[in-house]
């Protein structure tokens, strides 16, 4: 999509500091960190939001899932992590191009926190 600011962070049009990337997945850290590491994973295919996933493009999902698990890694996300997306306005989602937060090195609590 023309507008979408992940669609243009993918392409390189916005700056990114960016901790993965491959065919199917984009990955950058979070300009306002909610954790000591905060990182942005997004498929290189515009899906709006989980309502979005079909039989077409399910599998960026778990190429999503697969990226996260070794950025965890690589990032010494050894005590655990939170994975976070949002669907919908009201559930928080401003961006609208399905994403994963994955954070970490920080204790969470429950629900919020």
């Amino acid at each position: 999509m023309e507008d979408c600011l992940f669609c243009k962070i993918i392409k390189g049009e916005i700056p990114s500091k960016k901790v993965f990337e491959n065919d199917y997945v984009y990955a950058f850290l979070d300009i306002e960190p909610q954790a000591p590491f905060h990182a942005v994973f997004v498929p290189k295919a515009h899906i709006s939001s989980a309502n979005d996933i079909n039989d077409d493009n399910a599998f960026y999902i778990g190429e999503i899932f697969k990226a996260i698990k070794q950025v965890a890694k690589e990032n010494g996300l050894t005590d655990g992590y939170r994975i976070v997306n949002n669907c919908g306005e009201s559930a928080g989602q401003t961006v609208f191009h399905i994403h994963f937060h994955l954070m970490g090195k920080r204790k969470f609590g429950w629900p919020a926190g």
